[in-house]
């Protein structure tokens, strides 16, 4: 029978006495170790030139200290920058901070992507002020394009720029008229800019006010120029006309102090509601703010998350959402809201994750402490970062029809009715009769082992997609022959039901 070896034989004594050697730092071999007291260890320590071990640490601090962990670890670029670290969904602040920075209510530090826009409203203003005239001007341009943001900024501009120059300050008066309690209080307010201590005296309008004010030279040399920045201006829009008209008359009397800026969503607006003005020679200056490209909005995402030491977003993830947003409208309002809505379904998906995380597995199999505690220190970048699966279901639920809400929301036949209507008109034919559809409908339910129902059931859910605006519904004394027309587009549909086997296996 083969001997054990134990602590005496050979080998073991052999380690001792090599480590025993290596503490005591010569090159041959040493007599046994004495036992030795605390301070000659600390004294033999920095005579040594080899450090004493150091203590084991708990596998938390030993990870967290390590040179190579996510929160130790230098990332750099290959031109040698440091790049950001990836952020971490589970700190409340950083998702605070993630969520204020793409609100829409955030106003950037800097308006990118509209320089060529506010430079010609600026050089716009500055004639005004420098001339001492009256001008206006209208921006116009669909909705999240920039408008507002950047007549704010101009705002600024031109007060900074008269001051530099040695002019006269412009009096700003900005306002949205949705907030106005009736359209003609707008002329109220430009009267008590010019006038703040005094009263309207007599049954004259404050309209007639300012009509007499801009045609005496007095108003001239009394009052200093009026930057009216007025935002929602189709508000103004009245049956006659009127107020819109007057607003804009008020540039071109011979002494008035008015520079006029009005925004609104409609590009035509001057050319349909101010004709006179046209006929007049006085029809406003007209800036367009077309709608933001691929490019522009993902710069403007870059530039709004440039404030984040950290990594939110994949790459790939916000051109996603870039180029969905700009297919459908352009509206740099509508990618911000995209991506707060992104956030907060990676912030309910590792809630979600946190809560079913146990020490088993998926599968049942026993997951150790270590390797728990591994997944917790090391949390990958891919689980941590805005995926691009998580934006494009933050892009379905901002985007879709709410006519996919509908058909989601029907009973089952109804569902395999319009199932079987989108199968039936993909052979190029635009509408059918109830009876053919019928079949059509008895086929789905075979193939699904599904009981189909009768023919005036069946003729009576016809009805009820009519009336919801899914169907449209011909008319004949035998509802067999009435015809049949789909209403609604069958990209919808699909869509609606591919979440459910059955419907995405007809639909294939």
């Amino acid at each position: 029978m083969p001997a054990i070896a134990d602590r005496s034989s050979s080998p073991f004594k052999a380690m001792l006495t090599a480590k025993s050697c290596e503490l005591a730092g010569s090159g041959g071999c040493c007599p046994p170790q004495k036992r030795r007291l605390r301070s000659d260890t600390a004294a033999a320590a920095k005579e040594s030139p080899v450090s004493t071990p150091m203590k084991l640490k708990s596998p938390r601090r030993r990870l967290d200290s390590s040179p190579s962990s996510p929160a130790n670890r230098v990332k750099k670029d290959p031109s040698g920058k440091t790049l950001k670290k990836c952020w971490n969904p589970r700190d409340v602040e950083q998702i605070r901070a993630v969520k204020e920075a793409v609100h829409v209510s955030t106003a950037p530090s800097t308006v990118v992507c509209r320089e060529d826009e506010q430079k010609r409203v600026l050089d716009f203003c500055k004639a005004c002020v420098q001339q001492e005239k009256a001008g206006s001007l209208y921006v116009c341009g669909c909705p999240g394009t920039g408008k507002s943001l950047s007549m704010e900024l101009v705002k600024q501009q031109v007060i900074d720029w008269a001051k530099m120059e040695g002019l006269q300050p412009p009096e700003v008066l900005a306002m949205n008229c949705t907030s106005l309690a009736n359209t003609s209080v707008i002329f109220s307010k430009i009267l008590g800019m010019h006038q703040p201590k005094k009263k309207s005296i007599g049954s004259a309008s404050p309209l007639q006010h300012l009509q007499n004010l801009y045609s005496s030279k007095q108003a001239q040399s009394s009052s200093k120029m009026m930057l009216i920045i007025a935002d929602e201006l189709d508000y103004l829009i009245t049956r006659d006309r009127a107020v819109l008209h007057d607003l804009f008359m008020l540039t071109t009397f011979p002494f008035s102090r008015c520079i006029l800026i009005g925004i609104a969503n409609s590009i035509d607006l001057a050319d349909r509601f101010l004709p006179r003005l046209q006929s007049l020679n006085c029809k406003p200056m007209v800036v367009t703010f077309r709608a933001y490209s691929k490019d522009q909005i993902l710069s403007i995402l870059q530039e709004r998350l440039l404030v984040l030491p950290y990594i939110v977003f994949h790459q790939q993830a916000l051109e996603l959402c870039a180029r969905k947003v700009a297919a459908a409208s352009g509206d740099m309002r509508k990618a911000l809201s995209v991506c707060r809505s992104v956030v907060e379904i990676l912030e309910a998906e590792l809630r979600e994750s946190a809560s079913n995380t146990g020490l088993t597995s998926a599968e049942g199999d026993f997951v150790s402490p270590q390797t728990a505690l591994a997944h917790e220190v090391f949390p990958s970048q891919e689980n941590n970062t805005v995926r691009i699966d998580h934006m494009a279901l933050a892009l379905s639920k901002t985007f879709r029809s709410p006519i996919v809400d509908t058909i989601q929301s029907l009973p089952q036949h109804q569902q395999i009715i319009l199932c079987s209507a989108v199968k039936y008109f993909r052979g190029g034919k635009k509408d059918t009769t109830v009876g053919e559809l019928n079949k059509s409908y008895i086929d789905i339910c075979k193939s699904a082992l599904i009981p189909p129902v009768g023919i005036l059931e069946f003729s009576s859910m016809c009805r009820v997609l009519n009336d919801q605006g899914l169907f449209k519904l011909g008319q004949s004394r035998d509802d067999k022959f009435k015809r049949v027309t789909l209403k609604v587009d069958e990209a919808d549909i699909s869509f609606a039901l591919q979440g459910v086997r059955l419907f995405r296996n007809c639909l294939q």
